[in-house]
């Protein structure tokens, strides 16, 4: 018995070696694939553009990849990274830079020096905030920052990124978004579902060329909209679902060219669930019939005001000219009896 446990334990520190052996083996593999690559990007005559090190466990980024001017497109997904170094500046010419499903903590502010990047994927990482200096980026079109821990953006972040068309910043824990964004005119996609947003801001309709907005799933933390969302003129899919929304604005009837639209799992209040089971159309409906019972009233209000106003204003001067005593109400002068009935 003794024999037959020695022999098993043989086997399996030999197996573990084996394991060891093996991953010594795939490092090294690595290794070279790694160098192989850096010296084909290195190599001036073959001016490579594009290097895809992709799920290469690389744990970081070795300096002399940020060397490489002519650079356009670097892919560094679905590594080991933690840290990006300082010197990626160094990458002039770059267009398109991935650093997804890694374990990112935080970005150098160098990379606001990136001034050609179009396309930024920091998805799938543990980034809790982005540098203020990304807003220096101005040539970005996309930003994909989606699954991390953010709590909020750059303060700064529309006042710099002018050419941005599309945002993804869905699956964190962002509670509010800067007044600045209202300035992204270029926008045309903002995906914010699965956050704790508690609203919008007020200036979100001067995001005129905004097509598709996503703040679902915000659950308990979203409960209103602006009534500003009626200046989002080109927006054709809204999703608002999962959220604690009891009341739409009515202007959200000037939205002409909304196609799809979502309100699931809302306490609604305004529009009722029986006019919102009927589509976009039977809302648009229901909010212009609001509106015009509002001018209505409005309209029935003021008059009954400028009723009021006259019969105060000709009692006023029933009294002045009656009433008006010694001095002014010649009328109760002249005839004592009179002023006694009146």
């Amino acid at each position: 018995m003794g024999e037959s446990s020695g022999q098993q334990m043989v086997k399996v520190g030999s197996h573990d070696n084996g394991v060891q052996s093996r991953e010594k083996e795939e490092d090294e593999a690595v290794d070279e694939e790694v160098a192989r690559v850096l010296n084909e990007a290195l190599d001036k005559d073959k001016a490579v553009e594009r290097v895809d090190i992709s799920g290469h466990q690389l744990t970081f980024l070795p300096e002399p990849f940020c060397k490489i001017p002519w650079l356009v497109v670097l892919n560094l997904s679905q590594n080991h990274l933690e840290s990006i170094p300082s010197s990626v500046s160094g990458l002039e010419n770059l267009e398109e830079l991935n650093l997804s499903a890694n374990f990112l903590k935080s970005l150098p502010d160098s990379i606001g020096l990136l001034v050609k990047l179009k396309i930024l994927d920091v998805s799938r990482n543990r980034l809790k905030q982005l540098p203020e200096t990304i807003a220096c980026c101005r040539s970005l079109v996309e930003l994909d920052a989606s699954f991390n821990n953010l709590m909020f953006l750059p303060s700064n972040i529309g006042h710099g990124l002018v050419n941005l068309q599309k945002l993804s910043v869905h699956l964190n824990r962002i509670r509010a978004f800067p007044n600045s964004i209202c300035e992204l005119k270029s926008l045309r996609s903002l995906d914010a579902h699965l956050n704790a947003i508690h609203g919008l801001p007020h200036d979100i309709g001067k995001l005129t060329n905004l097509e598709v907005l996503n703040v679902s799933s915000n659950f308990y933390d979203l409960t209103e909209v602006p009534e500003t969302i009626g200046d989002l003129v080109s927006l054709r899919e809204l999703d608002l679902s999962n959220n604690q929304i009891r009341a739409l604005p009515e202007t959200l009837y000037q939205l002409k060219n909304l196609a799809k639209l979502n309100l699931d799992q809302n306490p609604l209040v305004i529009p009722p669930v029986e006019i919102v089971n009927g589509g976009i159309k039977a809302i648009k409906g229901y909010m212009i019939k609001r509106l015009l019972d509002a001018l209505e009233a409005e309209k029935q209000r003021a008059m009954a005001e400028a009723e009021m106003g006259w019969v105060a204003w000709g009692s006023s001067m029933v009294y002045n000219v009656f009433w008006g005593g010694p001095q002014n109400g010649y009328l109760a002068q002249d005839d004592p009896c009179l002023y006694e009935q009146l």
